[in-house]
């Protein structure tokens, strides 16, 4: 069994590669009930709509991503917004076990480290295969995979 605090950062982590998956994954367990959040401040995961709804998101994000326009993850506006994500992840994942603050501060810890190694990995493995795209999309497996075992984890617990 994997302590919460530790989902918590890998869902972070995951927050670091791709802002929006891991708040779907999140939102998905929440509304089926696999993640009771009925009685937070995070129980907005749990509503009918917010799943689909970040799940568009997240694959327009996917797109996005390969865009040459889209900016950095370094720039303050987006690593802020994987900081919010992973630290929502972090506390939605942890807040059954009151715990929520935990988790928020074990989310925005992997957010940072997500987002900067992230940047640091795919830089280097795209100048040494001389292309972006591929490294891309196995970013997109990690982050998409990787959200999706992390939320089941937390869910098997």
């Amino acid at each position: 069994m994997i302590s919460t605090p530790v989902l918590a950062l890998c869902i972070g982590l995951a927050a670091g590669l791709r802002t929006i998956t891991p708040l779907a994954a999140v939102s998905w367990v929440a509304w089926l009930g696999w993640l009771p959040l009925d009685h937070t401040w995070l129980a907005f995961f749990g509503h009918p709509w917010v799943a689909p709804v970040l799940t568009l998101f997240a694959i327009a994000e996917l797109v996005g991503d390969k865009l040459p326009q889209t900016p950095s993850r370094r720039k303050p506006a987006v690593f802020a917004a994987r900081i919010v994500s992973g630290a929502l992840c972090g506390a939605a994942l942890t807040a059954p076990y009151s715990a929520w603050s935990t988790g928020l501060m074990a989310g925005i810890v992997g957010a940072v480290i997500g987002t900067l190694a992230g940047h640091a990995l795919r830089t280097r493995l795209a100048a040494g295969l001389g292309r972006d795209w591929p490294v891309a999309l196995g970013e997109d497996a990690v982050a998409v995979i990787g959200a999706t075992l992390i939320v089941w984890a937390a869910h098997t617990g």
